[in-house]
């Protein structure tokens, strides 16, 4: 039991990166420039959120005159369900709002709803919100939180990456719109792959260069310090199915022949051809910036290139898995290859 809990610790404390403000302000504009009205009228649910300090709660409560939303609901878990080591210590919001429970405070989530203006001022915005105890602990498969999903248009969070998988399918399974960071490694998960695939779900605005940054909880693991706050770089992305415009922008690319000649990629220029797989009609081409404008066939390109992908330009055919390629991933004169991302121009 105690070895369970430690590990149920380390995962809650690997699990607690809260996003940057910029961050969260840069994608979200980006859906904005695309479509203006996206929010409107709609009913925003940030799950997994901790209100009393989540970017998220406080980017959409200081625009929410201006997105035009009609509701703001943002959840949090339970102190208790994270297993840290550590008590719990209520911040002085709650301790001072009259509604605080010293019994339920590290056992229940909280719930701040912002739909009006309760200071009359004229305005909605961060002072208008309300907040109380939910019933559970806030684990957002509860029936509790299931039916604020149910409630919502838009869910948007960064949730614990260790439960990606089961979120992302409660988010699918009521046919919701969605913004989410995920760790870079979920792309390759059979429960995502096949819905980029099928163009169902894309990345985000954000290119997925250089990571993210994320304040961190986990006082033994950080990469720099910033106004003594412990910052954490992780291999992250932005994941989502509302539509913007980096999705539409084409590779800029050059001929096979051109490629061949004048490559910056040593592995290319200079060749007389580009390789072929032994064991699957393609051709492989290690970089995205590589692939060749006038080639019809099949190419395996790396992962990364999920990142470029723009749906009227080329065509996913699937992976080493969807496609059934013999020994399981592509060969050249017999030494295995990376994992490959199979495409087809589109004519």
């Amino acid at each position: 039991m105690a070895n369970t809990n430690l590990k149920q610790a380390k995962a809650a404390k690997n699990d607690e990166f809260y996003t940057q403000f910029n961050d969260i302000n840069a994608e979200m504009n980006a859906y904005l420039d695309y479509d203006k009205d996206v929010f409107r009228g709609k009913t925003v649910l940030l799950p997994c959120d901790d209100p009393e300090w989540s970017n998220f709660t406080r980017f959409f409560a200081a625009k929410f005159d201006e997105l035009g939303l009609k509701k703001l609901i943002s959840t949090s878990y339970a102190p208790e369900s994270k297993k840290y080591k550590t008590p719990y210590q209520p911040s002085l919001f709650e301790q001072n709002a009259p509604q605080f429970d010293p019994k339920k405070t590290s056992l229940k989530g909280k719930i701040f709803v912002l739909e009006k203006d309760r200071t009359g001022d004229g305005r909605i915005n961060i002072n208008d919100l309300e907040w109380t105890y939910l019933k559970g602990d806030g684990d957002f498969r509860s029936d509790e939180v299931t039916k604020l999903r149910d409630e919502a248009d838009f869910i948007i969070t960064n949730p614990p990456f260790s439960l990606f998988r089961e979120f992302l399918a409660w988010i699918m399974e009521a046919e919701k719109k969605f913004v989410l960071i995920g760790n870079k490694n979920c792309i390759t998960y059979k429960e995502v792959f096949p819905l980029i695939m099928h163009n169902k779900i894309w990345t985000g605005y954000r290119s997925w260069a250089g990571g993210m940054w994320f304040k961190t909880m986990n006082e033994d693991d950080y990469d720099r310090i910033d106004s003594g706050i412990k910052m954490k770089n992780v291999p992250s992305f932005w994941i989502t199915n509302i539509d913007h415009g980096r999705r539409h922008q084409p590779l800029s690319l050059m001929t096979m022949a051109d490629n061949l000649r004048f490559s910056k990629h040593k592995d290319i220029r200079g060749k007389l051809a580009y390789d072929r797989y032994d064991n699957y009609d393609a051709i492989e081409v290690p970089f995205s910036d590589a692939i060749p404008s006038d080639y019809e066939g099949v190419m395996g390109v790396p992962i990364s290139f999920l990142d470029k992908y723009c749906p009227e330009q080329f065509e996913i055919l699937g992976n080493e898995y969807d496609l059934n390629i013999e020994r399981g991933r592509g060969y050249i004169n017999g030494k295995r290859m990376y994992s490959r991302v199979f495409i087809r121009k589109r004519s």
